[in-house]
């Protein structure tokens, strides 16, 4: 484990007394210099055992099968997504992944569908092939989502703002989950393929609480690091999106996802990212903007800068700068 990633304790943040608060957030904060920090959580080990469990199950269906579950023109925000089609923008080399992704199911009428309905879609679930498993991947959901909201009170308080600062602006916000098989590396086609290549996530944070396998590597400094969490901990990376709200001060956490050398097995892993309403002004915080670091960024809404990187990563149906 490195180093250079710290773990941090949740909970006592939430139940300690003011002096380990402190130390939590400051642990954060230094962690975060790297894109990413280890997490201890109280997340159900049982819940977790279902969800890999059931999305095993699908994933080792027929791939006609799988691609039943194909969401049209839903540009990889629901449903099921082939192997070969996203593509990190810094590469001309679809991954090497497959992927089921989901999110809430808001109603119809709710003013956020209604406006960014893009970001909201119909839930594609596989529910005739695994039965049970949108209720278990409902659940999942907001699980992580609780934890992510919770972990963001840390960083808030961290950047000098009200502890609750994020709450509103992720309460019915776009968060999407992804199941990811990343397939045996003995079978890849010939071209320079990897499990997925060098990228940072669009969102505020995302939440990684297991993979089967290693393969996660953090870039710090001009070298890659190998993120293997202790045992019992959440992986928690920083996106675009907070880079932008902070003025650069928590950077993107960039990754890429890898094979040992000489394993030819399959890896497992289920993310959350976590994403404010579409709505959302990605203005930088006033205590992020100083004399020796002045304000970087312009005012985009959440729901341009996702758009731009969606067509980026080659999941834009009709519209995909990389073929496979």
């Amino acid at each position: 484990m490195s180093d250079d990633i710290l773990d941090v304790d949740l909970l006592a943040f939430e139940q300690g007394s003011a002096r380990q608060r402190k130390a939590v957030v400051d642990g954060v904060m230094r962690s975060l210099a790297t894109g990413f920090v280890y997490t201890s959580h109280d997340l159900s080990e049982d819940m977790l055992d279902t969800t890999y469990s059931m999305l095993y199950e699908f994933f080792n269906k027929p791939i006609d099968e799988k691609r039943r579950y194909i969401a049209p023109g839903a540009n990889g925000q629901t449903g099921y997504t082939d192997v070969l089609v996203e593509t990190a923008e810094v590469s001309d080399k679809p991954d090497w992944k497959e992927m089921l992704n989901w999110g809430k199911q808001l109603e119809a009428g709710h003013p956020m569908r209604r406006k960014y309905p893009q970001a909201y879609p119909d839930q594609m679930l596989p529910e005739a092939s695994v039965p049970g498993i949108s209720k278990v991947l409902y659940a999942f959901h907001d699980a992580m989502l609780g934890l992510q909201m919770r972990f963001l009170r840390i960083i808030a308080v961290g950047l000098g703002c009200n502890e609750h600062f994020f709450d509103a602006m992720v309460d019915d916000g776009c968060a999407l989950n992804r199941a990811i098989r990343y397939p045996s590396m003995k079978n890849v086609p010939a071209g320079g393929h990897v499990w997925a290549a060098e990228h940072g996530d669009i969102n505020l944070i995302t939440a990684l609480p297991r993979a089967t396998a290693r393969g996660l590597q953090v870039k710090h400094e001009g070298r890659w690091i190998d993120a293997i969490p202790p045992t019992g901990h959440v992986i928690v990376n920083s996106g675009i999106m907070l880079e932008r709200i902070t003025n650069g001060v928590l950077p993107i956490g960039w990754h890429r996802v890898v094979a040992d050398p000489g394993y030819d097995g399959e890896r497992y892993s289920i993310v959350q990212f976590c994403h404010p309403k579409p709505s959302t002004l990605l203005a930088p915080l006033p205590t992020c903007v100083t004399k020796d670091n002045p304000l970087r960024y312009p005012t985009v809404t959440a729901a341009d800068a996702l758009d731009e990187v969606i067509y980026r990563i080659n999941l834009v149906e009709g519209a995909r700068r990389v073929q496979s």
